[in-house]
């Protein structure tokens, strides 16, 4: 059976203890009901060695300084797999709207980019209806040098200012092009739909 001291995945017993690093930034996490993230005192290491040691001390630089309106972190006791939530920026159609990720490193990170996807549907023509996003940065452009908090601050970016000359939804990316008024109707109506608490 499953105890704070034993991973449930692979059944080892080596691992972090993490009670000490949910003590920041739990107002943010309050109020938009992020009850899944840090829950687990008890963190593997399955992952290979530096991914392990890289993913907890990017962990620990989110908790010591977290970013607004952003928060992530372990669902459960596996390190590789985390819950985000971004808040929709001040000023655009996704304002105010709570937007879950999930998080995938992967086993050799930071070498590869970890795979992001909304949860949370979102009208946006750079992410999909099965929430897969089109960033440079979680593909080509990808360098071991970024961290996650990086990524997170250029999907807020990426809400506040779309790139519609490279969008994921074709029809989505023209109609912000050639009917902007239309594109913020809808995007407001997706985003008070499935992404406002309520």
């Amino acid at each position: 059976s499953f105890t704070l001291d034993q991973c449930r995945f692979c059944g080892g017993s080596e691992g972090i203890n993490i009670t000490e690093l949910y003590t920041h930034n739990f107002s943010f996490r309050a109020n938009y009901q992020l009850t899944g993230i840090g829950t687990s005192k008890f963190i593997c290491n399955c992952a290979s060695m530096s991914a392990r040691n890289r993913i907890f001390r990017e962990l620990r630089t989110m908790q010591s300084e977290p970013l607004p309106n952003v928060a992530a972190g372990p669902i459960d006791e596996d390190l590789l797999t985390w819950r985000g939530v971004i808040v929709g920026p001040a000023g655009t159609p996704y304002e105010n709207g709570q937007f879950d990720l999930r998080i995938q490193f992967p086993s050799d990170y930071p070498f590869k980019p970890p795979k992001l996807q909304f949860l949370t549907q979102i009208y946006h023509p750079n992410i999909n209806s099965r929430g897969l996003i089109c960033l440079d940065i979680l593909q080509k452009q990808w360098s071991p040098a970024l961290t996650i908090s990086k990524v997170l601050l250029s999907l807020t970016s990426l809400l506040s200012e779309p790139n519609p000359d490279d969008p994921l939804v074709g029809d989505i990316g023209r109609q912000y092009k050639t009917n902007y008024r239309e594109f913020v109707r809808l995007a407001r109506e997706a985003t008070r739909k499935y992404a406002t608490a309520g």
